[in-house]
């Protein structure tokens, strides 16, 4: 079996920070047949030969649960899944049922339902950093330095982050009012939510350096890179930039392939990117191609939220010494996982295997230890913006050395 296919197989790697799903409840499992195939596959002790414990427990709910209309027969019953993959007590093997599969699924091709705006906040207030382009939130008129004092009228003082970004998402189609500030004057805006495209690459330039921002390794990733790589590396051939950085900072990972492919920008043909250990056994993962950016100065930034796929591709860099690591330990995420789609748009992702960094390292919750360590001590009550980004002003300095 070729890498490729291998690769086909493992569907992507997932960090625990965004994914852990709620285990519940039992569900009845059907007849007892069932659970005898089950005593034979599993060795269950013998306690379990019948359905008495199961079946009790479904009947007592059904007479005695005060509050009859929480009873749901599916929910039960993948309740009753999630519970039995939990017990592993694995984070990254889960059970998602059809509307979490689908959502993990959209995660990584970049989709929402929103407005499309990148949130922040600035002394303790809800922010617009930008509005998307083409976004419902740009043709309605939102601007980068909008406060949002209200959504839907109920006032924001005192929100976090995440509850603005969860009011204001919401199903293609619906609207949201938001009522703005600016200029130190109000106005209100009704916005219909629709499907939202993030891309996993964002270019930019300062300082004559291409800093290049990833945000995971998607569907989209790999062609939404080729473009932009191959902007850089006319403007590196053309002597405009003295090189770049990296910018893996809060990217919790992806795909597998994606990593390989990316790392091999920068490493020569037949150099291992990562290596695999599974049970029954070992698979190394080479450079393939021949990359664009092998002799571009390079720095790379990582921090707590660069996991799994993130952390292949920088301890690769950091391995062959391409590249000089900035920033914090990342996450620590050293497993692969086989996403398994199931009936009715379920699906399971199942640890299959760990891998490996070239030098031998295993970095599962140890993280990767960057060469040059900062720290951003930015105020909770603000958003980090590159004029008070430390870790992105020594990368540039390192750079340019």
């Amino acid at each position: 079996m070729t890498n490729k296919k291998r690769l086909k197989i493992i569907n992507f790697i997932f960090i625990l920070a965004f994914i852990i799903v709620i285990f519940g409840s039992g569900y009845k499992l059907g007849e007892q047949q069932y659970l005898n195939n089950l005593q034979k596959q599993f060795s269950l002790p013998n306690s379990f030969n019948n359905n008495q414990t199961f079946s009790k427990v479904l009947d007592i709910l059904q007479k005695k649960y005060v509050d009859k209309q929480k009873i749901n027969q599916e929910k039960l019953y993948y309740g009753a899944i999630k519970g039995a993959v939990a017990s592993l007590n694995d984070p990254y093997t889960f059970f998602l049922t059809p509307e979490e599969n689908k959502q993990s699924k959209d995660d990584l091709q970049g989709k929402f339902e929103g407005i499309g705006a990148q949130l922040g906040l600035k002394n303790g207030r809800i922010i617009v950093i930008a509005p998307l382009k083409n976004s419902p939130a740009e043709k309605s008129g939102v601007k980068a330095g909008d406060f949002i004092n209200a959504v839907d009228s109920e006032k924001t003082a005192g929100w976090t982050l995440n509850q603005a970004v969860s009011k204001i998402r919401g199903p293609k189609g619906t609207k949201v009012k938001l009522t703005l500030e600016r200029n130190n004057k109000e106005l209100t805006v009704d916005i219909i939510r629709d499907e939202i495209h993030v891309s996993s690459v964002e270019l930019s330039y300062k300082n004559n350096v291409a800093i290049l921002k990833l945000n995971q390794f998607g569907e989209n990733t790999n062609d939404e890179w080729d473009k932009a790589v191959d902007e850089i590396k006319s403007q590196y051939d053309q002597k405009k930039i003295k090189g770049m950085i990296l910018d893996l900072r809060d990217n919790p990972g992806g795909y597998l392939q994606s990593s390989i492919y990316i790392a091999s920008e920068f490493l020569t043909i037949g150099k291992i990117v990562v290596k695999q250990q599974s049970v029954n056994q070992s698979l190394n993962y080479y450079v393939e191609r021949n990359g664009r950016l092998l002799d571009i100065p390079l720095v790379v930034l990582i921090n707590q939220g660069s996991a799994s796929a993130s952390e292949i591709l920088a301890g690769a860099l950091r391995d062959y010494k391409r590249a000089k690591l900035v920033g914090e330990k990342s996450f620590g995420k050293g497993s692969v996982q086989e996403a398994i789609d199931l009936d009715k748009g379920a699906g399971i992702h199942i640890t299959v295997a760990k891998w490996i960094l070239p030098n031998g390292d295993w970095i599962n919750e140890k993280g990767i230890k960057p060469d040059i360590e900062v720290k951003n001590e930015i105020d909770e009550k603000n958003t980090l913006t590159p004029d008070n980004d430390k870790q992105l002003d020594t990368a540039l300095k390192v750079l340019l050395e």
